[in-house]
């Protein structure tokens, strides 16, 4: 174990220390703070809201509008009232209203085509003061916060694109720089190399799930201030999850990256020995971005899709808490079988250095 975690601290301390991956860790959060300041800002300003109003709606929306006209000068709310709720769905549909407040029981919802306003939806919740919170939803058809949900799924399959490529091919430079230098044979004479392997993929796996909670932590911290804050509630679990599905995916494909680097004898190899696990990252990728209904519940629990299909899945709420919990199971169970044959190829790579090894041969050596 300390010889585990003398090789993960290196590895972490180099990277930390690696201006171009400071520097670039630095550049994708300004870039996420960017892009949600520029949403704010767009979504500010003075917001003129028509609200649409039925009959047993109108005194309520008569009241939001006043309480808002003097406490808020950043919303004025115009009371347009419907005869009914099929009015009010084709006014909304037709643009002539940006939303609609309506009884529902003993609460009340506030509908828009897409996403209510946080502001409307604030100033409701102001003029109701009641136990029962107000629920935005979406007259289209889609789900409550079915843009944020697409939104979010391309940012976790982007972001688990770019960190597995990124730090895959840098643990897999790493194996071969240590091996093309002979440095690894000494190494190999101080500590076990299944040592060296799980030392190497410890340290990779906390900076990738660090800086993964980081943009997670930003994004949903700028979130706050936009118009889609009052959906962080829902948001927060699946992105939980999605933290979880990544830490377990990236062992897995640390692993065979480690491995991909055993196999080469020089840094060009790496291209080679590489190229099927940038294959399978990329298929990962455009599975969540292309897949959907039947195909994508199936691929959701097949590891390593798993890792970016299920998050989806639950942001989009087509998927409940056991159906998640089985997918990462399969998914520990896949990474751990990944484990035992990538700690055998590896350690019968590792040591040779006549050229490039194949799979088979190192499968087969006798070391």
């Amino acid at each position: 174990m300390n010889a585990v975690l003398t090789v993960a601290r290196r590895e972490v301390i180099t990277k930390l220390t690696d201006k171009a991956f400071v520097i670039g860790s630095l550049l994708l959060t300004a870039i996420i703070v960017g892009l949600l300041v520029v949403q704010s800002i767009v979504a500010g300003g003075v917001r003129d809201e028509r609200l649409a109003a039925t009959p047993d709606s109108v005194q309520l929306a008569n009241t939001v509008a006043a309480q808002s006209a003097s406490t808020s000068e950043e919303l004025r709310i115009t009371v347009v009232p419907v005869a009914d709720e099929a009015a009010a769905r084709a006014a909304i549909e037709a643009d002539e209203v940006d939303s609609w407040l309506r009884k529902d029981g003993t609460g009340w919802r506030l509908a828009a085509k897409d996403l209510p306003d946080s502001q409307v939806v604030s100033a409701v919740d102001t003029a109701v003061r009641g136990p029962s919170a107000v629920l935005p939803e979406s007259v289209s058809g889609n789900a409550d916060g079915a843009i944020l949900a697409a939104i979010m799924a391309f940012a976790i399959s982007f972001l688990f694109y770019i960190s597995s490529l990124v730090f895959g091919y840098t643990l897999a430079n790493s194996v071969v720089e240590e091996k093309q230098s002979r440095i690894v044979e000494i190494i190999a004479t101080k500590i076990p190399v299944r040592a060296l392997l799980a030392g190497k993929v410890l340290g990779n796996t906390v900076l990738a799930v660090g800086q993964m909670a980081m943009y997670v932590g930003v994004g949903l911290i700028g979130l706050s201030f936009t118009k889609y804050s009052q959906y962080l509630p829902g948001l927060s679990g699946p992105m939980v999850w999605f933290i979880v599905f990544f830490l377990v995916g990236f062992v897995l494909l640390a692993c065979l990256w480690a491995v991909a680097g055993a196999l080469a004898s020089r840094l060009e190899d790496i291209q080679s020995t590489g190229s099927p696990l940038t294959f399978l990252v990329l298929a990962v990728f455009f599975g969540a971005a292309l897949l959907s209904g039947t195909p994508m519940t199936v691929m959701s629990f097949v590891p390593p899709f798993s890792a970016v299909l299920m998050p989806t899945r639950l942001l989009e709420g087509s998927a409940a808490w056991w159906e998640a919990t089985i997918a990462l199971a399969l998914l520990v169970a896949a990474a751990g079988l990944v484990v035992l044959v990538a700690e055998r190829l590896y350690r019968r790579a590792l040591l040779q250095t006549q050229g490039r090894v194949s799979i088979t041969a190192a499968w087969k050596a006798k070391i």
